[in-house]
């Protein structure tokens, strides 16, 4: 149906003084100081707010193109609607995908569910920074380039490639899902190509530097940093396993540690002879179903959530750098032991809970002692007793001498 017009009549048109303009359904006629009106369209169409200069009169350009420029407009965005999802009347924006991606997976993923630790993280990476440069796309529309132009922006601001990944990685993960709901089409989801990272030199700690963390951990105030570390160093496993063991979860007959979260998801964790008397000694002393109770009742958890500042004072006790040392530490080292008593990798990655062998053999620091100790399992121990300049034939039995000639490569 044609527009109806009160105002923006070819009359008034034709009446406008210079720097005057007058507005109506959208489109905006203004006699600019040459003399000339020009033609403009400022509208909304499915939530996003459309401005186009249309042309000037002395180009040939009437309202009734604005008008058709409208028309136009709100052709493509039908057009647009007609693979939208049932229920829906305009697209989703990510903003508002992001919204409901971040709600589906907080009322769905529990405590002691696989990705359930990484709930915060994601979060923040919704709200910190990618709502915030996406967020007024719509979903279907965030395009290879647009992500591109994020890893730029975010380098640019100082963020390290790893921080840059992690967010990928969550970008990644809600257009995967959201794909899954049936939000965007698969081929709507843009191609996420994450940035090698620099590797980090592991760090472990000799003998000598274990039995000195440990000490340290029992002269602290605190009467769990010495269990903490204990614990650390005999098996290996992270920093927050650690601290949500439960004392049910402990079997000391076996040997065994059954971890109810991590992320790998469930394993049990099977523990050294020294540890295991260890626990046996403290097992009747605390009352507290966890191992490591929280200090203060009342709090997010009834575990505690961090030992790091009593890791950091053991670390210090032991003349160690609290910047290189930390609790992920025991970890690479226990590992790298492994590595170095000739364990195989895939009952390594049973131990250390790793998803797969290549995460193993990314995370393992192999020593140039424990390389020296393998390739000796190849030597044949003769090419001291013959050269390959001269020896006696002895197949012939003629006993002449005869000159060897290596192959060459």
């Amino acid at each position: 149906m044609p527009l109806k017009f009160q105002r923006l009549t070819r009359p008034a048109i034709r009446a406008l003084a210079k720097g005057d303009n007058i507005n109506e359904h959208g489109i905006r006629a203004e006699r600019l100081a040459s003399g000339d009106v020009r033609y403009s369209v400022n509208i909304m169409v499915d939530g996003q707010r459309i401005h186009r200069v249309i042309g000037r009169e002395s180009e040939g350009t009437t309202r009734e193109q604005a008008e058709r420029a409208i028309e136009a407009f709100r052709t493509k965005a039908r057009e647009g609607r007609l693979d939208l999802p049932s229920g829906r009347k305009v697209h989703r924006t990510f903003g508002e995908a992001a919204d409901d991606y971040m709600s589906r997976l907080e009322d769905t993923i529990g405590e002691g569910q696989k990705g359930y630790a990484d709930l915060p993280n994601k979060r923040r990476h919704v709200d910190q920074y990618l709502v915030p440069f996406f967020g007024k796309h719509r979903a279907d529309k965030v395009s290879d380039f647009l992500v591109k132009h994020y890893k730029r922006h975010r380098l640019d601001e100082g963020a390290k490639p790893a921080t840059v990944n992690r967010e990928l990685s969550t970008l990644s993960h809600m257009m995967s899902q959201i794909v899954k709901w049936k939000w965007i089409k698969d081929d709507e989801r843009p191609e996420i190509e994450k940035d090698a990272e620099p590797r980090k030199k592991i760090v472990i700690l000799s003998p000598e530097q274990a039995e000195a963390l440990y000490k340290g951990a029992v002269a602290d105030q605190d009467p769990r940093t010495w269990l903490f570390v204990a614990i650390g160093l005999n098996t290996a496993m992270r920093h927050s396993e650690i601290l949500r063991i439960k004392r049910e979860d402990i079997d000391l007959p076996e040997r065994r540690i059954y971890i109810e979260r991590a992320k790998a998801g469930q394993r049990v964790q099977p523990i050294t002879a020294s540890l295991a008397q260890a626990l046996k000694r403290i097992d009747n002393q605390h009352s507290s179903e966890w191992l490591f109770p929280a200090s203060r009742s009342g709090g997010k958890t009834p575990y505690r959530r961090d030992m790091g500042r009593q890791f950091e004072r053991a670390v210090i006790r032991a003349g160690l750098d609290p910047r290189k040392v930390t609790p992920h530490v025991m970890r690479h080292t226990g590992i790298t032991r492994l590595v170095q008593a000739g364990v195989d990798i895939p009952t390594i990655q049973k131990i250390s809970g790793h998803k797969t062998i290549a995460m193993v053999m990314r995370y393992v620091h192999l020593s140039d002692e424990h390389i020296d100790d393998s390739i000796a399992a190849i030597d044949t121990g003769f090419l001291d007793t013959l050269t390959p300049e001269l020896h006696t034939d002895l197949i012939s039995g003629t006993g002449k001498s005869r000159k060897i000639i290596p192959l060459k490569p």
